[in-house]
């Protein structure tokens, strides 16, 4: 017989609290040596569950056994061609005096050619002003290419715009997680190669304020892994930054580390995500063709379906 089903008993918490548990259960597989964390994603996905926090199996064995029909949930991605679509802005404005990250400069805007100076030069009545903005990559809204990581990355002049123009976008909605760290079960319940993967933690709710740099959500190590290995375009958050900045990262950054050196591009600092569905939503970040420069303000966007009443 050709066929195999994984026997066990499980446990599964979700990052928002609670839990379910089974006793027995029969899981198609794909052979007799399918490991423990495979079975435990497509325990994932054949329940179709969201917001996982951890699956705990015992007792796992696997039988030779004809398929049942177990399932993985398969989410479309895309935006119905041609239908209704609202645009949602995903961007902080910037100004003069925003800090975005503790420590880093705000920016400051100056004159270069005010509307006195233009009258002078120009015809009666025809003004003009051109001003000077003097900021940190990391302001605002922004994206992480390569660059910004590693020495020989490429940085925003070698961007593809196929890696940021209306990619087919996963949201996670993490607001009442209850780790700061996302865990990669998070995902197991979707589809996620070739899709920027946006993280909504509600974070972006203390942006501008000291709180917001404090105890912020981050993607966890094993999530940084899952999604790099599952070949997502991009990664976005609405939070502070996409790795632990606290003490007790020890100034690790595994989640810039991986995706960059993957070619990955990183948004950070979103908001407004909470106003995009889980699934459907096209995202585009695009930043200015800058040679020898890793990260830049990006106005970052989103067509989403219109809903109907």
């Amino acid at each position: 017989m050709d066929d195999y089903r994984a026997v066990f008993d499980a446990r599964i918490s979700f990052v928002n609290g609670g839990g379910l548990s089974a006793e027995g259960f029969r899981l198609d597989v794909a052979g007799a040596n399918v490991s423990e964390a495979e079975v435990a994603r497509l325990l994932v996905q054949h329940l179709g569950l969201t917001l996982v926090g951890e699956v705990q199996l015992t007792g796992l064995h696997i039988v030779a056994e004809q398929h049942r029909g177990s399932r993985g949930i398969a989410v479309t991605g895309a935006t119905v061609p041609g239908g209704p679509q609202r645009l949602v802005d995903l961007s902080h404005t910037i100004r003069e005096g925003l800090v975005t990250l503790p420590g880093v400069p705000a920016p400051v805007i100056s004159p270069l050619l005010t509307r006195a100076e233009a009258e002078s030069r120009y015809a009666a009545g025809t003004t003009f002003v051109m001003d000077i903005v003097s900021l940190p990559g990391n302001t605002g809204t922004y994206i992480d290419t390569a660059f910004h990581r590693y020495a020989d990355g490429a940085d925003l002049a070698a961007v593809s715009l196929e890696t940021v123009v209306d990619l087919p976008t996963e949201v996670f909605h993490l607001t009442d997680a209850r780790t700061r760290g996302i865990p990669a079960s998070v995902f197991h319940d979707r589809d996620v190669r070739g899709k920027a993967v946006l993280l909504h933690t509600g974070w972006d709710r203390r942006f501008g304020t000291p709180a917001y740099g404090i105890d912020a959500p981050f993607l966890a190590g094993d999530g940084v892994d899952y999604l790099a290995e599952q070949g997502v375009t991009l990664v976005g958050i609405d939070s502070v930054n996409v790795d632990d900045m606290s003490d007790d990262a020890q100034g690790a950054r595994p989640a810039h580390s991986v995706f960059l050196a993957s070619g990955i591009p990183v948004v950070e600092h979103l908001t407004n995500l909470g106003d995009l569905p889980p699934s459907g939503a096209l995202f585009t970040a695009v930043p200015p063709k800058i040679e020898k420069f890793g990260t830049f303000p990006v106005r970052a966007f989103a067509k989403a379906p219109r809903t109907t009443p």
